[in-house]
């Protein structure tokens, strides 16, 4: 029996993986968990609907900023204990959000931006140093999917949570994602591993000096794939459901589909290896797209088909973010390599994606249709599958090199 595969060896990848699952449901049922209870905190706090907007758009802005940040503690002090600090950090910001009056609120989401931003860029990290190589597709899809289930709960329990809690109880209670992540990831890497920073390793004067991410082409394509894939995501969950309600449907169905929509990414996401294994990375990049790209081709042509728009493009976005982090990590390179090109993309590629509703919602104010907006959507759906097939050619191209 091999050390990969000795029964010790298994409970801790088995214990790790409840680790990275219960981390990836922390760092998204936060974030979306204000949407539900908008109105009662507007109304509690007396503030407009575009102050309360601030609690959810903050933290996508400081993705695009903060990364830097996430890199250079995973540099300084580890990959481990920069996630003991994302986790820690969800933790106290669900707190402090909910401590008090708007003050506390602004700077706990803050606060929310930047642990969420340190989890988005490590755990990948994590994955790839810790799983062999055969399983880090397969971890990436768990990853991603538990992002879609943590998000979806989160959306569907907040509203049930605030009479009884108020909003502040019901925001607080998904901290305990976060808690619990704690609470196994200590119990995987020891307390003292995942609580106090590692030494860092000094260079070797004499090791050649690895290339620059930054200057890496491949870099820059999976940053304008991720970004566009993105922008996408971002521009259809803020207004479908306003789409669907100038077609005619009632809220109830329009809230109902945009969580379907956004549930069905956690199935995308677990398709994404079973794609990957039976053919390859450039396959599921394109199958991506054909559900993607349903979506605003559908609403164009045949919108009375609504719900199989949004079950493909569900299963679609789900599938493109996978790929992504797939390729992020699938290019290797090494802890440090890998850090600094997850930092890369998706920090610059946050920022392209939120640019995403209020792009599109201008293109609606200014045309009082949805033609011109469902067409750039596609635009960027298109940009992010030509970027996304160069990628993944050449990784495939690399990986048949190498073997």
């Amino acid at each position: 029996m091999t050390p990969a595969t000795t029964p010790v060896r298994r409970g801790r990848l088995a214990l790790l993986t409840i680790a990275v699952v219960l981390a990836a449901a922390a760092i998204r049922a936060p974030l979306v968990s204000v949407g539900p209870v908008a109105h009662t905190i507007a109304h509690d706090l007396q503030v407009g609907a575009g102050v309360v907007g601030l609690l959810t758009t903050i933290p996508v802005l400081l993705f695009a900023v903060s990364s830097p940040l996430a890199v250079w503690l995973s540099r300084r002090f580890g990959a481990e204990f920069a996630l003991t600090l994302c986790l820690a950090g969800v933790v106290i910001a669900c707190l402090v959000r909910s401590a008090g009056g708007l003050g506390l609120a602004l700077a706990g989401t803050a606060l929310l931006g930047v642990a969420i931003t340190i989890g988005n860029v490590i755990i990948p990290v994590i994955i790839a140093h810790e799983y062999p190589p055969h399983r880090v597709h397969l971890m990436t899809a768990v990853y991603t999917a538990a992002i879609n289930i943590g998000a979806t709960t989160a959306v569907v329990g907040t509203a049930p949570l605030a009479p009884s809690l108020g909003w502040q109880g019901a925001l607080v209670v998904w901290g305990g994602f976060g808690i619990a992540a704690l609470a196994v990831w200590a119990a995987t890497h020891g307390i003292r591993a995942a609580l106090g920073p590692a030494r860092p390793v000094a260079a070797d004067p004499d090791a050649p000096r690895a290339p620059s991410t930054l200057r890496s082409s491949t870099t820059w394509l999976l940053v304008v794939a991720f970004g566009c894939q993105s922008f996408g995501f971002f521009a259809v969950s803020a207004w479908l459901p306003t789409l669907l309600h100038d077609h005619g449907y009632p809220a109830t169905i329009s809230g109902d589909i945009t969580g379907v929509f956004q549930l069905l990414g956690a199935a995308g996401a677990l398709l994404v290896p079973v794609v990957i294994a039976r053919a390859n990375m450039v396959v599921g990049v394109a199958a991506c797209m054909a559900c993607w790209a349903v979506v605003p081709i559908g609403f164009l042509i045949t919108p009375d088909l609504w719900w199989l728009w949004c079950v493909l493009g569900g299963i679609g976005q789900g599938a493109g973010i996978t790929l992504v982090f797939s390729l992020i990590v699938g290019f290797g390179g090494g802890s440090r390599v890998v850090a600094a090109r997850s930092g890369a993309v998706q920090g610059v590629g946050y920022a392209i994606g939120a640019v995403g509703p209020t792009f599109v919602g201008a293109l609606h104010d200014a045309t009082g249709e949805w033609t011109v907006p469902l067409l750039a959507i596609l635009l960027m759906l298109a940009a992010f599958t030509v970027t996304g097939l160069i990628a993944a050619r050449r990784l495939l191209v690399r990986d048949r090199a190498a073997a």
